[in-house]
């Protein structure tokens, strides 16, 4: 069995126990006469057993929490030695038994009686106690930390650097911007007020060799990570992701320090960030028999107009969901004949978009699109090439200084590796870029080509199966909202000629109408009246 030995003296007058080297001897003979093997001695001089802050106690506790187990056993002259707080003796010695390490006393044997097993029962419940307040008493100076506008969580955003200040006669965590990564920062919020998507901006950095964080490239979690984290505009919050607050409300601190980016910019960029969010839709819409499932709302209460069907199937409507769930008299929204409504949206969808002059337009607008990020891409390639001949300028200079001996290669040899990376870097940008210019075509569809889609298209929407069919009209259509003035159908992108999001239609031709009649002796109304009072159907 592996073992180490631990001594300790203390300066205060009353410890007359053995010296260091009185302690050492009898615990080497202990060791040698019951077979054991010593590797390693841990002394503490001058060092007082009522507190567990001393340098080779804490090494020898570090020591047998490693995952490699380096030995089994501590030995020590008394147990007084190992510690004379009762709070620490338990305390540690408890985490050694974790660690399937014991504590023995050469002096004073382990007792494996009952009583004794009792005692040692005892201490891991008193030890378990300890641990529940102690982890309390940490989470109240965490939050009162927090509170007071110190970091306290280990990580650091990207963009800032840790800091220590004063706070009294300790010291607390902050924050200060990096001058380089807060730039890179300060980019990606631009890029998505220019609505620029996740992915594109993480291409973007990863071609003009920009280092992330701690992965080897940029990817769409980083980016989205940086751009909904508050501490960009100096915020900290604490605590609303912690698991052991107790059901206390998170910490939020104002101005906890310098801001990268300003309020009104973060807030625009989460609004940017929602609206291109994909929208998830609930499993049973998407397995609906109803192409509008999902899509058509109540312009009234804002519920989700559902497929019902009647008759045994025989009819089908779109009704409210207010309707459905509260009964009558819950919203006033009318009940839709769903073959004919559906129909009407087709024939909308192909009178506003798929005509030749409504696509050649949403063409032109790619194109215009198209042609703004050309010339920002000719922006970053000159960029990039003023940023290579200054690497260049620099590493002649380097090398001029090692030429005429006023340096030498031991000085520079590391600044060069780290040009020369950064010149490797910035040459893979400059073709990447240089690329995508050269592939950049300003020419329009011609007629023939549009003429072309915009027939595929129509044959889509009219013979389609119902998923090409709804496919089709999510792609174009975010809503419909449907009120008894009409419905308002909401694009998502601006169409011809008037580049609206918006296009307002009637629906009363599809609105299905309840005729109030009296029962006759013929039956003829059968099945076509209901009760004025309750709504059901009257029966003959």
């Amino acid at each position: 069995m592996n073992v180490v030995l631990y001594a300790r003296v203390s300066s205060d007058r009353q410890d007359v126990d053995l010296s260091i080297t009185a302690q050492l001897k009898n615990l080497r003979e202990y060791a040698s006469t019951h077979g054991y093997r010593s590797v390693g001695e841990y002394v503490d001089e001058a060092e007082s057993g009522r507190t567990a802050h001393r340098p080779q106690f804490q090494k020898m506790i570090a020591d047998a929490r490693k995952g490699s187990k380096p030995f089994e056993m501590v030995l020590v002259w008394k147990y007084s030695r190992f510690a004379r707080s009762r709070e620490d003796s338990i305390v540690y010695k408890t985490l050694l038994r974790k660690h399937n390490v014991q504590v023995i006393s050469i002096t004073e044997p382990f007792d494996d009686t009952p009583t004794g097993k009792l005692l040692e029962a005892m201490i891991e419940s008193l030890d378990e106690f300890y641990s529940a307040n102690l982890a309390q008493d940490i989470m109240r100076g965490m939050r009162e930390s927090a509170s007071r506008g110190y970091l306290v969580s280990p990580g650091t955003p990207y963009g800032y650097r840790r800091v220590k200040v004063k706070d009294g006669r300790a010291e607390r965590a902050s924050l200060e911007a990096d001058p380089h990564a807060a730039a890179i920062v300060t980019r990606m919020f631009q890029r998505v007020l220019n609505r620029r998507g996740l992915k594109e901006i993480a291409q973007e950095l990863n071609k003009d060799g920009i280092a992330p964080p701690r992965a080897k490239r940029w990817g769409v979690t980083t980016i989205h990570k940086v751009l909904t984290n508050e501490a960009y505009v100096g915020t900290l919050v604490w605590g609303a992701v912690t698991k052991k607050t107790n059901g206390a409300p998170p910490i939020r601190v104002e101005d906890a320090w310098p801001a990268i980016v300003e309020r009104e910019t973060f807030d625009r960029a989460q609004e940017l960030l929602r609206e291109r969010a994909p929208k998830m839709s609930h499993p049973r819409r998407v397995a609906s028999n109803y192409l509008l499932s999902g899509i058509a709302k109540c312009a009234t209460c804002g519920k989700a107009l559902i497929g019902q069907e009647a008759k045994s199937g025989k009819f089908a409507y779109y009704v409210c969901g207010t309707l459905i769930r509260q009964g009558k008299g819950a919203c006033d929204a009318p009940y839709l004949n769903a073959a004919k409504f559906e129909r009407h949206v087709i024939d909308e969808l192909k009178a506003q978009v798929l005509t030749q002059e409504h696509l050649r337009a949403l063409v032109r607008l790619l194109a215009e699109e198209m042609d703004s990020t050309s010339t920002e891409r000719r922006e970053r390639l000159e960029a990039v090439k003023e940023d290579l001949d200054d690497v260049a300028t620099r590493l002649e200079r380097l090398y001029d200084a090692l030429e005429t001996g006023k340096l030498t290669l031991d000085d520079l040899g590391p600044r060069i590796q780290q040009l020369r990376v950064r010149q490797d870097q910035l040459m893979a940008a400059r073709e990447d870029l240089e690329q995508m210019v050269v592939e950049r075509r300003q020419e329009l569809a011609d007629l023939a080509l549009v003429t072309h889609y915009a027939d595929d298209l129509q044959e889509l929407l009219s013979k389609g199966n119902l998923a090409e069919q709804r496919s089709f009209i999510k792609t174009f259509v975010e809503e419909v909202r449907v009120s008894r003035e009409g419905a308002v159908l909401v694009y998502t992108v601006p169409l011809p000629p008037d580049y609206l999001m918006e296009q307002k239609t009637g629906v009363l031709a599809f609105i299905y109408t309840r005729w109030w009649a009296t029962v006759d002796s013929t039956r003829t109304l059968c099945g076509l009246t209901w009760c004025r009072g309750c709504g059901n159907s009257l029966a003959i």
